[in-house]
Order: C-alpha cells, then sequence, then structure tokens
C-alpha cells in the first residue's frame, strides 16, 4: 500500500475554446452555478503545466455533486485542438444521471450540443434498462446523459 489516500475528487477539467460560450452552456442548459472565474499567475501555471508561454482564464462550475473546471488558454498562439473518438486511448467523457434524456438534449441543443446517436437502451451491465445518449459539444467535449430506467 502507499504511503497516501484519495480523500475526495476535486474536479474534472476540460480546456476550451471559448469559455463564455462553454459557462453559458453548463449554466443556462445544465443548470449549473458558477463558483468562480479569474485567470491565473502566467508563471505558475508555465511551471504547473510545463506549457511554455501559457496564459489562461478558469472558471469552476459546480453540478449535483462535482466540480468542473473550463480552460480557456489565450497563449500560447501553437495551440490546437484535439479531434479524439470514443475509442482513442486518453479519450475522456462526463456522464450525467438525468429525468428526463429528449427534454436534456432539446436543452442542450440551443447551445450547439448534438448527440452522436439517439438514445440507446442499455441491455448489460449497471445501468441495464436505462437510456443512454453521447452528445458532443464545439470543443469535442462528450456528455454522455443516463436517464432513470422505466419503472
Amino acid at each position: 500500500m502507499s504511503g497516501f489516500r484519495v480523500l475526495s475528487t476535486n474536479h474534472t477539467s476540460f480546456t476550451v475554446s471559448d469559455l463564455d460560450r462553454s459557462i453559458a452552456f453548463f449554466r443556462d442548459a445544465l443548470g449549473f452555478e458558477v463558483t468562480s472565474r479569474a485567470p491565473r499567475d502566467p508563471q505558475a501555471i508555465r511551471h504547473i503545466t510545463g506549457v511554455s508561454g501559457a496564459e489562461i482564464e478558469v472558471a469552476y462550475i459546480r453540478g449535483p455533486g462535482h466540480s468542473l473546471e473550463l480552460i480557456q488558454y489565450l497563449a500560447p498562439s501553437t495551440r490546437g485542438q484535439v479531434v479524439a473518438e470514443p475509442c482513442d486511448t486518453g479519450f475522456a467523457h462526463v456522464a450525467y444521471d438525468v429525468d428526463d434524456i429528449e427534454a436534456a438534449l432539446e436543452a442542450v441543443s440551443a447551445h450547439g450540443v448534438a448527440p452522436i446517436n439517439p438514445p440507446w437502451v442499455i441491455d448489460r451491465g449497471p445501468n441495464t434498462g436505462r437510456r443512454v445518449v453521447y452528445c458532443r459539444d464545439p470543443d469535442g467535449i462528450t456528455i454522455e446523459f443516463i436517464e432513470a430506467a422505466s419503472p
């Protein structure tokens, strides 16, 4: 056993291209709360991330039981965009339980977030009987909605 313990999850982070757009999505479509928004000390960010010339603005948003950190890099100008598929090593997504998957899809569509395919009923595993859908935002971030199983 190691000499330390993980005490809790602090946050999950996504790098986004437009902080205002991403905040509006999580706040207005999903009902999350913005808990902070501010730039960070470039020297600290360069040290922590190893990104030369890094300058960022960060927002924290809080949903039920979890915080997300949204980071917009303002520099360096050489930054790119990851284009990953769910089958690619390192791919990540965030999943939310919802009470109405159709209402969730309607709410997110106004923010440029679209389902990859229509909802599907899961036939195996811990979510058997629940409907699920993957959605992708304009930055390629994948959000999964899992609807409560019918009684």
